[in-house]
């Protein structure tokens, strides 16, 4: 079966159109050598044992067992080249190495119980203008800086299951700031806020951190558009049966592929269309009113909304 996803992320990265040939293959011109003749071909039926190869047949030698080499020849968008690197990895059982690495809250990090001076007060008053109670505050134990690398940011940081940190996000309280979000180099194949999560419970999916509070109740933010595989191999294992996917209409077609592995795994699926809106603008209520009105997805309604795009 063609990943049409993949597809168009190496379309994208190849700046071609590629042309269908045989056995799920693309055929593409080729980056390193002008063979007049599409001769470079992809593999893009992930069914195929050869899901994600390359191989120009007039070079020869120029072959990858995946695409992310052919996608560094040509100097992808860093983007495309993560999307594609997650549609392969996410591509039957997952197994992986992984790296034992730690992370602690910025050194000037300070909480936002207590004292209230000027930029305290500014702090939460951005929080509040965002939904976030001061409930939330105490629960997730949200701070900010006022010095440093993460001056004038809200720090929201998230714990795992044994309540160890295993990330933070931020966001500028600026009225205009130079950059929104400025987020550690750390990796984010974590569970974000595993610790608040019941894996007997539906799942909720969203976007970001703010949409996660405003949801309230076992909400993942996956920090971007990718679930990432940490966090797909828990879901996947977990006894959840139903998971709600919330992410922005932007993002439909990677809704619509995650929505599509959930179900070969078993999983009631839930697509919760937002509109133009997200959780966070939404508001606790008026998301709540929407998700229970929402019908799970079938293999028919899938096929239905991904001929729609």
């Amino acid at each position: 079966m063609v990943n049409e996803l993949f597809v168009n992320t190496v379309n994208k990265s190849l700046n071609q159109v590629g042309k269908p040939t045989s056995r799920g293959n693309y055929a593409y011109n080729c980056p390193k050598k002008d063979h007049r003749s599409a001769r470079l071909e992809v593999n893009c039926d992930e069914s195929s044992p050869h899901f994600g190869k390359f191989h120009c047949w007039g070079c020869g030698d120029f072959k990858g067992k995946t695409v992310i080499p052919l996608l560094k020849f040509v100097k992808a968008n860093h983007d495309l080249i993560q999307e594609a690197s997650s549609i392969l990895e996410y591509r039957g059982p997952i197994s992986y190495e992984k790296k034992e690495e730690s992370i602690s809250l910025p050194k000037e990090f300070k909480s936002l119980l207590g004292k209230r001076d000027v930029i305290t007060r500014q702090a939460l008053s951005y929080l509040k203008s965002r939904g976030v109670t001061q409930d939330d505050i105490e629960k997730y134990n949200i701070g900010y800086c006022d010095n440093g690398l993460y001056n004038n940011y809200i720090i929201i940081p998230s714990y795992d299951e044994n309540g160890v940190l295993n990330y933070f996000m931020t966001r500028s309280f600026e009225k205009e700031p130079f950059k929104k979000t400025r987020n550690p180099t750390f990796s984010r194949n974590i569970i974000p806020f595993e610790l608040f999560i019941n894996w007997d419970l539906p799942l909720v999916l969203c976007e970001g951190p703010f949409d996660a509070l405003a949801i309230k109740r076992n909400a993942i933010p996956l920090l971007g558009k990718d679930i990432q595989l940490d966090l797909m191999k828990k879901i996947i294992t977990s006894k959840v049966k139903k998971i709600y996917i919330t992410l922005d209409t932007d993002a439909i077609k990677r809704a619509l592929y995650f929505s599509n592995k959930f179900m070969d795994e078993g999983k009631e699926v839930y697509l919760v269309e937002l509109g133009e809106k997200d959780p966070s603008e939404l508001g606790f209520k008026k998301f709540t009113k929407i998700i229970q009105n929402t019908v799970p997805l079938t293999k028919y309604t899938l096929m239905k909304k991904k001929l729609y795009l």
